[in-house]
């Protein structure tokens, strides 16, 4: 235990790479390159709109060009990240399973990611399950032997979709599973009649274009009040909130959505990356939102208003800086995003020790190493004082 404690400790001191003698500076030298790359979510979906929105203000203010750069799964999204191909991702929920080295990240050649965040959006919709209006499915539990997407290399929505179920006590063991090779490849499918229901966040263009098809949308409501519901859901997907969506395919603010929410997109660097960079980023998209918040239905939620700072994934010191410099962080974020910080240097001791181990022991398939660094991540994790959740 106090070896965890000092690593901790330790990590602390090395995140901390904007002392009080560089604020001045970092602020003052804080400048955007002329051409970056982001990864997104699919052409059509509302995560690269919202990209594509804010490219044209770096363009129009800065004179940056921004490719977006679209992955049909978390996978490619975050590959290009890792491998420096693109400063940022304007990811989605992966970011925290990739933080936390769990489903598709599990394998030996992924591990914990030492991720940070910029900004989020946290808009009026939800993340929700949709269904067609003409097959009149209006709870959960009526999708028991329906036809349910399954997107391959895609934990977060596939996580996202079995959370839905519990809330209505099913699992993947009660409905046929489809697989799907995208996000889009889902959203044909529910279009086209191959599949029942399809994930997504309620303003994504997809959910507007089963809106107009002859099947019509209904989102599948998650009750604030039914703590059953909520219980099995938070089981399985921690990252959850409730919410109350007014935005989105047949939702209104006559009509609002009663769910669950999440921020999307995340924009989403290494937590090496240059802090120069990351606070002029930072500062871009705050200080121009009123540029684009009207591009995407979803786009109000860049809103400093809108923002969850004490989130489930620490922030990158240099967007830190930069809304400390905007007044928006405070001593309790700076703890809650400290105690972040030293949960994925746990996660990477462990790794560590699993990678020694695999060496000396030579798991014999990829789901028996699996297996045994979710026990390893867990006796860290707990160890460290830390919710293992999975």
């Amino acid at each position: 235990m106090l070896r965890i404690t000092c690593l901790g400790v330790i990590a602390l001191l090395f995140h901390a790479q904007i002392s009080a003698d560089n604020h001045t500076q970092l602020s003052s030298t804080a400048k955007l390159p002329r051409t970056m790359a982001w990864s997104a979510y699919n052409l059509g979906t509302t995560g690269y709109s919202q990209a594509v929105a804010i490219g044209k203000v770096l363009k129009d203010e800065y004179g940056t060009t921004l490719r977006v750069i679209p992955g049909k799964n978390d996978i490619s999204r975050l590959v290009p990240l890792r491998k420096g191909r693109v400063q940022f991702s304007a990811n989605g929920i992966a970011t925290y399973l990739a933080q936390e080295g769990v489903f598709q990240f599990a394998r030996p050649s992924w591990g914990p990611l030492p991720l940070r965040l910029l900004i989020t959006s946290n808009g009026l919709s939800n993340q929700a399950l949709a269904v067609t209006k003409k097959s009149g499915i209006t709870r959960f539990e009526e999708l028991r032997g329906k036809r349910v997407p399954w997107v391959r290399g895609a934990p977060a929505l596939n996580l996202s979709t079995e959370a839905m179920l519990a809330c209505g006590g099913l699992t993947w063991d009660d409905v046929q599973r489809v697989d799907f090779p995208g996000y889009n490849a889902m959203w044909d499918g529910i279009i086209n009649g191959f599949a029942d229901a399809a994930y997504a966040t309620t303003v994504s263009g997809p959910a507007t274009k089963l809106e107009a098809s002859p099947g019509g949308i209904h989102w599948m409501r998650v009750p604030h009040d039914d703590e059953a519901c909520w219980t099995r859901l938070l089981q399985i997907a921690p990252y959850f909130t409730k919410h109350m969506a007014t935005r989105g395919a047949a939702i209104s603010i006559e009509q609002p959505h009663e769910g669950a929410n999440y921020p999307y997109p995340l924009l989403t660097a290494m937590a090496d990356q240059d802090p120069a960079m990351v606070y002029a980023m930072t500062r871009a998209i705050h200080t121009n939102y009123a540029a684009f918040k009207d591009a995407d239905p979803g786009a109000i939620g860049w809103a400093l208003e809108f923002q969850k700072f004490d989130w489930v994934v620490p922030y990158h010191d240099a967007a830190v800086q930069y809304w400390r410099d905007a007044g928006a962080w405070n001593a309790d974020l700076e703890t809650h995003n400290n105690r972040l910080i030293q949960r994925q240097s746990v996660l990477a001791e462990a790794w560590q020790t699993m990678k020694t181990e695999a060496q000396i022991n030579k798991p014999a398939d990829s789901d028996q190493f699996e297996q045994r660094w979710l026990q390893m991540r867990k006796i860290h994790l707990e160890a460290a004082g830390f919710d293992a959740v999975w």
